[in-house]
């Protein structure tokens, strides 16, 4: 009892330390995408959105699925970690020589011959990328998820201030170029100062191979799944406008603010700590099922929230030329609030070592993602985002069903955890939905719909005696303490 107490104290202290680097990035982030989207037309925010799609599909390689590996391997040592680092130096050369001599064919593709020396200044980030990626393995594998906290706040305060000053002086695209560039630059010394780990001279084609035996089927199923979750933005840069690329990956901005910071988190947190359960079935059920109802509780007011509160949020925080983005915001509200149960049932999936069964799921849940989005696609950006919508549900079946076998943890018993939280923040979402009609400023129309909101979801907690609001306050319960103390 004691040794697990002690697992769970340092489950929930590196969680806390994780949610607040991904807090802190998130809200400097999105200030200043609030501040730039005042003073850059909505064009220029789609020109960059094709580009940082393509590096971020590229970035995929980076890791090669080995970063997973080397937390998964159970005595990963100085040489598994020294051999990775080099051999993913080498990739990420290769990638960025390779989109350094494809610009002009991309730029070509989207008949905009000025994508080409952005495609050429933002593809650096992988290079760079390249040399912080075992150092992010090392601090996952050790648990040391403070290191995260410094490094990325440090990048992303920095970048902030170079995206607005630029901007402001009219540099336009080249505001977006620079603030990315700086951002995973320091993010990256930040981390290589503060690590004391460092690549040995030694390299190994033997354990290269063992741990490229699990790691190919997660950099496949992770390949997979980046290209199908940014295949509709090629797609819309495509056959429609930059504005309404801009609408959509505005309409994502919102939920992913949220959904960052606490799935990242959990995300991050989870891979380690089963890996370390990973030979007590018993224990990583009851992890899974515990990540699921408590991420669920946590997540559902907030994206119902922000769905039923969408309009006065996007007009007073962006203003009334953004508010196009209001209806694919809604919908993937809906979308990533059920995001908890694919990360906690895949990094089960993971823990126990089942990368082949990881990548049959990205397989099939990609057949049938791409089928609806061919159906979809040529009745508009809308319905691209629906077709989502339907393919989110589907894989939420397609990724809990192994569990079903593995842990005895099938997704009807999943929904049956879940259900009481979601239909609580959709009680909350109708409850605050009409203050928006009272004919007062949207600043005072939010204040009022997040206090109701709150009263709402937390009386109705009380009242249904809901296991996971008693599980989250004990939780925090004691930092709120010593916070009132001090």
């Amino acid at each position: 009892m004691i040794g697990e107490k002690m697992s769970n104290n340092k489950v929930i202290s590196n969680f806390i330390w994780r949610f607040a680097e991904r807090c802190g990035a998130q809200a400097v982030q999105f200030v200043v995408s609030v501040v730039l989207a005042r003073l850059l037309a909505p064009e220029v925010y789609g020109t960059i959105a094709l580009v940082t799609v393509i590096t971020t599909i590229l970035n995929v390689f980076v890791d090669s699925g080995m970063g997973n590996a080397l937390i998964q391997k159970k005595n990963a040592d100085t040489l598994d970690f020294s051999t990775v680092f080099y051999f993913n130096i080498a990739v990420c050369v290769l990638l960025y020589s390779g989109l350094f001599i494809c610009a002009p064919w991309i730029a070509g593709f989207y008949k905009n011959l000025s994508l080409v020396p952005v495609i050429r200044v933002l593809g650096l980030t992988i290079v760079i990328s390249g040399v912080k990626n075992i150092q992010q393995a090392y601090v996952s594998k050790t648990m040391q998820f403070k290191r995260f906290f410094f490094s990325t706040l440090g990048g992303t305060i920095g970048a902030a201030v170079i995206g607005v000053w630029m901007a402001y002086r009219g540099y336009g695209v080249w505001a977006l170029v620079a603030q990315q560039i700086f951002n995973t630059t320091m993010d990256t010394l930040i981390l290589w100062i503060t690590v004391k780990w460092r690549p040995t001279r030694e390299f190994s084609f033997k354990r290269l191979k063992g741990l490229f035996s699990y790691g190919w089927k997660l950099l496949a199923s992770t390949l997979l799944d980046t290209v199908y979750n940014n295949i509709r933005q090629l797609i819309i840069g495509k056959m429609y406008s930059s504005s309404d690329l801009a609408f959509y990956n505005r309409g994502k901005q919102f939920p992913d603010l949220i959904i960052n910071n606490i799935n990242t988190s959990i995300d991050s947190v989870l891979l380690p700590t089963m890996s370390q359960e990973q030979d007590d079935k018993v224990r990583v059920k009851a992890m899974t099922r515990r990540a699921i109802k408590t991420s669920t509780y946590i997540m559902a007011p907030l994206m119902m929230g922000l769905a039923f509160c969408g309009i006065p949020i996007v007009r007073l925080v962006l203003t009334e030329k953004w508010l196009a983005c209001v209806p694919f915001m809604q919908i993937f509200c809906i979308t990533s609030m059920f995001y908890p149960i694919h990360t906690a049932n895949l990094n089960a999936i993971k823990a126990l070592g089942r990368s082949d069964l990881f990548l049959k799921l990205e397989i099939l849940k990609k057949i049938v993602g791409i089928i609806l989005l061919l159906s979809t696609m040529w009745f508009g950006v809308m319905a691209m985002a629906y077709s989502l919508l339907v393919s989110s549900v589907l894989s939420q079946i397609i990724n809990s069903w192994p569990n079903r076998k593995l842990l005895d943890y099938g997704y009807l018993e999943q929904l049956k955890d879940i259900l009481p939280g979601i239909v609580l923040a959709v009680v909350m979402g109708v409850c605050v939905y009409p203050v928006q009609w009272i004919g007062l400023s949207d600043s005072i129309i939010l204040c009022i719909q997040v206090v109701l909101g709150a009263f709402v979801y937390i009386i109705g907690s009380v009242l249904l005696k809901l296991e996971s609001f008693n599980y989250v306050w004990n939780m925090v319960r004691p930092y709120v303490l010593k916070i009132l103390h001090k």
